[in-house]
Parts: structure tokens; C-alpha cells; sequence
């Protein structure tokens, strides 16, 4: 389900009166609907807390802040209960957070000792912070984050544990069938040609269209085939949520007929078959204009069946690590790095293009692997001391081990490698795409998964063999993206990508869609204000990311590992209050 994933605040514009808008109905596209995030609940305890009363011991509170992309500025998220006379709180109230993998959620926990009742946190003693990133505890062994408290010099403020449990409702699919009885008749010529149109309604009032049947052809009385949804599309996990469904006589011109519409909620069809779940089909304008108007006809709930699905995150807490390596373009065509206009070009005030791909979608992806240790290629370029050309080579310069320490140790070792390589050509994919396939090819067992980010200037010059790669690739525990940086022509890495037409080398197609592809200049901020550039860009090309996992995960009948058992702190028996 992840692949499809959008963020929650791109959504179609509802529509008033019922009146439909047809191109939201006839171009509608699964694949490319807006999911809401998944929710993962945060429960928080702490360990040895400063103790600031005299008389007795701390009675804690803890604050959850988020941090807005653009201006960096915290706001507050929520306040868990307060606990009296405890240095070691295990907080009951939790936080319920929306969580997608391709965004970058930075948290700050604070830690206070409530002397009064005011809500005002200036006026109760300071016990310290910690910060981290809801990746950060997701991708922690069990989804269990123990990290230091921090904020007040030269003391010990002791330690937090947060634990991320993702919410059931959001892994449930729903397999639904309806059918239709008395629909009003539409053609001309022939009867109508039904099909029904799902929408969830937001938190605006506005509606998102979720899921279109097909149409069945020339009948009044259609039965639909049953088709599976999954309740984070159908309703956000709200099994209150207004669902409206839309009945349409299909045209061939693509101006289908309105015959009507009803609404109903997750609630009301998990009755399953019963004669609450036969629903009158109603057309606003005809109910207006004509007295003796009853209904549009009949639209029947025949069966509900509930799935619960095995998600990204399930993986994920059960240890799968995700490794991620790095591949740069060193080619002539990307200029000179000491001149401005070159794309390596080493500005001290701010990072190039090649920089900012870089660090977007790495400091993401670090998150979900323990060791923090990438390797870190370069190709295309001449090599001292002998000026050989290599097409994958390391950039910390010791090819038996190309391994950097995080982010930092990976820009590192790219600013290095720019100052005693040659930039030349050609541009070959094939070499670092078979670099990373041989790592992923010894670990099929779901343990592992590998995603390799190429930053490139563009024009390819072994087509052929990089489609062949990449289609040999398709098998195996990995995902490829390619940034493109800079003003080329990027066609041939459209074709890479094979969202369109799958991918194919010597009549053999890929097995899965593992390629991603974004032009860089997309995502150039006009304001000037790279944060979002990066914040947009590790967003699109991430997305895609847990359902190419979970593609392969299902091809090859891999279940999520157990997760360790989670964490019971000791019991205390103490006095809450709200």
C-alpha cells in the first residue's frame, strides 16, 4: 500500500450539489490516488529522571514538538498525562502520529516537573530533552529507541524509551462486493452502463475520490466484481468517516451520465449483508425538480470481508535493515569543479546540486540501517595514479573497503574524491548497478534490502547493458533511484524508470518496477529556500520505496521476521492525573 502513497494535503477539491466533475471521475487512477499516511502510536517512559523537589520526587510531563520543514520553528504536538513522585515514568497518554517513510520528521521530547496546574510550561522546573526523527524510532531494533536526556550542563538527566506501534486499522484491506437493483435508465438506445465511483471524505468536508469499479455493460440490475480496498484509503482508520459513493452511466466520450449517489461509513458496511446495507440511490436534482420522486434505484452491500495486510513497518520491526548505497557521476560534462558553473563545484556556503540529492534522501534512508556504514561509489572518472578509467570506484579511495561513516562521512569522501580525480567518460550504469546486485544476490532471505541512489548529469552511454542490469536486478532484494542533476535531456532515464512500459532486455521484462527516476530542477525552490527543495525531492523519489519492498517480500513468500518482545518496564504503582 505504501507505493501509493501521497502526502495527506494533496487532495482533490470536493464537489458541491453532487454535481460531478467529470474529469475526476474519468481520469482517475489508483495507482496515482492520494493513500493517508499510516499511524504509528508513540508510548513514552523514562529512567532516572532529575529529581527537582525537595520533599519528594519529580512529578514528570512530557511535550512532544514537531518541526515544520521550511522555518525549522517547533510546535507543539502534545502532552502525555502527569505522573506524581516518580523518577521513572511510563506515561500512559500516547501520541498518535501519521507517519510516511519518504518524509523526514523531526521530533523534540521535553521533560518537565509540574509544580502548579498552569499549562503554562515556563512556570514548572526543566528536566531536559531529547530529539530524534520518527524514522529514528520506527527503524530502531523492535521500533524501541533508547537514547540519552540532554539540556542541562554537567548534568545526568538520564534516559527516554519511545516505542512505535503502528495503529491495526491501518493495516486492514476490506473486500468488498455490491450490486444494483431498478437503476434509472440513461441511454437511449439500450440500458444504462453502471459502474459506482468511492470517495472519503477530509477533514475540510472536501471528498477524494478512492476506488471506481468497472462498468458493466447495458443493464439496470448490475452485480459488481468484489474488489479489495484498503481501510487507510477507504476512511483514514476513522470507521466513522463519511464514505459517498457515486453511481454513473459510463459514455464513450468519457461524459458519464450521473444517476446518483448515497453515502454511508465504514461503520455501517462492516454489518456485512443485511438490510442496513441497501442503500437508496438518490439524484439531487432530480429529488428537487420532481414531486413524486423516490429514488434512482438501489445499491446492495452482498459481502465484507476484512484482511489485515503485512506492512513496510512489520519488515521493518522485525529487523530488516535497509542499506543504502551511493553512486556519483564523475564525467567531463559536469564541468570543472573549481568554476562556478561546474555541478561538482565546491561552493563553501552552500552544497551543489550533487550535495543536496545526496543529503535529502540519505539522511532519510540512514534511519532504517544500524550501522550507519554506505558505500560510496564514483564513476566515470580517470583515476591516479595511472589516469585509468574507472566506471566504479570508491570514494574514500580503498576499494576493499568503500564503506563511509553516515552522511557526513559520505560528503566527505565525495569533496575528496573531487580534488585527485580526473573527470571524463563515458557514462556507464551498469558497473555500480551490478555492484550493489552481487551484495543483494547473497542475501535473498528478506534480512536485507538494498537501495542504490545515482546522482547523474545525464545522457547514458551503455543503454543496453544498464537495461540489462537493471531487468536481472528486478529479482532481487533492491531498489534503484537516479537523480538527475542539471539542464540535460533526461528521455532515456524516463524509459528507466518503466512506470510507463515495464522495462525489457533481450525479450525479458523486469519482474517488479524498481526504478525511480527525478530531474533534480523539478524541485528547485524558487525562493531560494533548498531545505524544501530537499524536503520535496527525498519525498517523490522515496515513496515508492515500501511497495517495491513489499513486491518483492510477497513474490518470494517472505514473511516479516517476529519482532522482539517488546518491552515491559518494571511496575510502580503510582498516581496519575490528567
Amino acid at each position: 500500500m505504501f507505493g501509493l502513497e501521497k502526502p495527506a494535503g494533496q487532495r482533490e477539491p470536493g464537489r458541491s450539489g453532487g454535481l460531478p466533475k467529470m474529469a475526476s471521475v474519468g481520469d482517475f487512477n489508483v495507482l496515482s490516488s492520494s493513500i493517508p499516511a499510516t499511524k504509528v502510536e508513540l508510548s513514552v517512559s523514562c529512567r532516572n529522571l532529575l529529581d527537582r523537589d525537595t520533599f519528594s520526587k519529580s512529578d514528570p510531563i512530557c511535550v512532544l514538538y514537531t518541526q515544520a520543514i521550511g522555518n525549522k520553528e517547533w510546535r507543539e504536538f502534545g502532552r502525555t498525562e502527569v505522573i506524581d513522585n516518580t523518577l521513572n515514568p511510563d506515561f500512559v497518554r500516547k501520541f498518535i502520529m501519521d507517519y510516511f517513510f519518504e518524509e523526514r520528521e523531526n521530533l523534540r521530547f521535553d521533560f518537565y516537573d509540574v509544580d502548579s496546574k498552569s499549562p503554562n510550561l515556563s512556570k514548572h522546573d526543566f528536566l531536559g530533552q531529547m530529539f530524534c526523527t520518527l524514522g529514528e524510532i520506527v527503524g530502531s531494533q523492535g521500533s524501541r529507541l533508547e537514547k540519552s536526556i540532554v539540556g542541562i550542563p554537567g548534568k545526568k538527566c538520564g534516559t527516554v524509551i519511545v516505542t512505535a506501534e503502528e495503529l491495526g486499522c491501518c493495516r486492514d484491506s476490506v473486500l468488498m462486493q455490491f450490486c444494483a437493483n431498478k437503476l434509472d435508465k440513461k441511454d437511449f438506445f439500450g440500458k444504462s452502463d453502471p459502474f459506482l465511483v468511492f470517495h472519503r471524505s477530509n477533514e475540510d468536508g472536501s471528498f477524494t475520490i478512492c476506488h471506481k469499479t468497472e462498468v458493466v455493460k447495458n443493464t439496470l440490475n448490475p452485480v459488481w466484481q468484489a474488489f479489495k480496498i484498503s481501510v487507510r484509503a477507504l476512511c483514514n482508520g476513522d470507521y466513522d468517516r463519511t464514505i459517498k459513493v457515486e453511481v454513473y452511466d459510463w459514455d464513450r466520450d468519457g461524459s458519464h451520465d450521473f444517476i446518483g449517489e448515497f453515502t454511508t461509513s465504514y461503520r455501517e458496511l462492516s454489518r456485512g449483508q443485511s438490510q442496513f446495507n441497501v442503500y437508496e440511490v438518490i439524484n439531487p436534482k432530480k429529488k428537487g425538480k420532481k414531486k413524486k420522486y423516490v429514488n434512482s434505484g438501489t445499491v446492495t452491500l452482498l459481502s465484507f470481508l476484512i484482511e489485515t495486510e503485512v506492512s513496510f513497518l512489520d519488515y521493518i520491526k522485525g529487523g530488516t535493515q535497509i542499506n543504502f548505497t551511493v553512486a556519483i557521476d564523475f564525467t567531463a560534462s559536469n564541468g570543472n569543479p573549481s568554476q562556478p558553473t561546474s555541478l561538482h563545484y565546491m561552493n563553501p556556503y552552500q552544497l551543489n546540486a550533487y550535495g543536496m540529492a545526496l543529503r535529502a534522501v540519505g539522511e532519510i534512508i540512514q534511519d532504517y540501517d544500524s550501522d550507519k556504514m554506505f558505500p560510496a561509489l564514483g564513476f566515470g572518472a580517470r583515476l591516479p595514479p595511472d589516469g585509468r578509467v574507472s566506471h566504479e570506484f570508491a570514494l574514500n579511495g580503498n576499494p576493499q573497503n568503500p564503506y563511509c561513516h553516515g552522511i557526513d562521512g559520505v560528503m566527505e569522501a565525495y569533496y575528496k574524491s573531487l580534488k585527485c580525480v580526473q573527470l571524463y567518460g563515458p557514462t556507464n550504469f551498469a558497473p555500480v548497478i551490478n555492484h550493489v546486485a552481487r551484495y543483494a544476490a547473497s542475501v535473498k532471505d528478506g534480512s536485507q534490502y538494498f537501495v542504490l541512489l545515482i546522482i547523474t548529469d545525464g545522457v547514458i552511454s551503455d543503454m543496453a547493458q544498464t537495461k540489462e542490469s537493471i531487468v536481472n536486478a528486478s529479482k532481487l532484494p533492491m531498489s534503484i533511484i537516479i537523480v538527475g542533476v542539471g539542464p540535460a535531456e533526461f528521455d532515456a532515464m524516463e524509459e528507466l524508470d518503466g512506470d510507463v512500459v515495464r522495462i525489457s532486455s533481450r525479450g525479458r521484462f523486469a519482474e517488479r518496477d524498481i526504478v525511480q527516476f527525478v530531474p533534480f530542477r523539478d524541485y528547485i525552490d524558487r525562493s531560494g529556500n533548498h531545505v524544501l527543495s530537499m524536503a520535496r525531492l527525498a519525498k517523490d523519489v522515496l515513496a515508492e520505496i515500501p511497495e517495491q519492498f513489499l513486491s518483492y517480500m510477497r513474490v518470494r513468500g517472505i514473511k516479516p521476521s517476529p519482532a522482539p518482545p517488546p518491552y515491559t518496564p518494571p511496575v510502580h504503582v503510582l498516581q496519575t492525573r490528567i
